[in-house]
């Protein structure tokens, strides 16, 4: 079965654990949004259960960003259980964990699917946190620029198998250049000119993301913290629509 298309590169962030908030938010959004992200915070206070209650208020994509990172065999189970029960568009490794780890994770997404007979979740995995910079990297004892690292996480989940990474906006034009056009880059860290950044150190707005080589934007605050999210995101939808138009 063929990932079905979205209505724009949108994915909002619903950063609670309030079950209720978090589905009254996806139904304001169904119309707005390309699809859903949710994450540990949410997915810890309430499993599977949860997030395809949230899901079902909005039947959009769902973003299941769990980060997950452990031994190959413990990694490609949970990717089959996840993909299994919550069906998502796409979902999330660390890079980090190794090529064995990857390579057993898109291995897993592969062969649920068709056992299944339904689309295969695009596997992403993130690189370096967009709350992160160089010094909390050094901290770590990874040296060298946050773009290096980066870049050699990004190639090693091409070659292990992986579909797409999750990058800050300021490597997306790096990755595309260096990984070409099929692969996919997801990248948070994207605010409007009228938003705050809050945390994230490494930002763009969605118009430059999107002309640099981005392919799906993750956006929390901007919309969620907004007085009217809907407006908010429609607000968003219309300032990319010139870039759809063009590709």
């Amino acid at each position: 079965m063929t990932t079905p298309a979205l209505r724009n590169p949108v994915f909002c962030a619903v950063d609670t654990s309030d079950v209720g908030k978090a589905t009254a938010l996806a139904a304001k959004l169904a119309d707005c949004v390309g699809g859903l992200k949710l994450g540990l915070e949410f997915f810890s206070a309430h499993g599977p259960e949860g997030v395809q209650q949230v899901h079902k208020a909005s039947e959009l994509p769902l973003f299941l960003d769990l980060k997950f990172h452990d031994i190959p065999n413990t990694v490609a189970g949970a990717v089959r259980s996840a993909a299994a029960q919550v069906k998502p568009f796409m979902m999330t490794l660390m890079a980090s964990g190794g090529r064995t780890m990857m390579a057993a994770a898109a291995k897993a997404a592969t062969d649920i699917a068709h056992e299944l007979i339904v689309p295969r979740p695009l596997l992403l995995g993130v690189t370096v946190l967009t709350s992160m910079d160089a010094g909390d990297l050094l901290e770590i004892g990874v040296s060298g620029a946050v773009s290096d690292q980066v870049r050699k996480l990004a190639e090693l989940a091409k070659t292990s198998g992986l579909d797409g990474v999750v990058c800050s906006p300021l490597e997306a034009e790096m990755l595309r250049r260096d990984l070409g056009p099929g692969f996919k880059l997801v990248t948070p860290g994207v605010r409007p000119t009228w938003a705050e950044a809050n945390d994230q150190k490494r930002v763009m707005t969605p118009a430059e993301a999107v002309a640099v080589g981005a392919d799906y934007l993750v956006v929390g605050r901007p919309i969620t913290g907004a007085d009217d999210p809907a407006a908010a995101a429609q607000r968003l939808a219309l300032e990319l629509a010139p870039l759809q138009a063009a590709t």
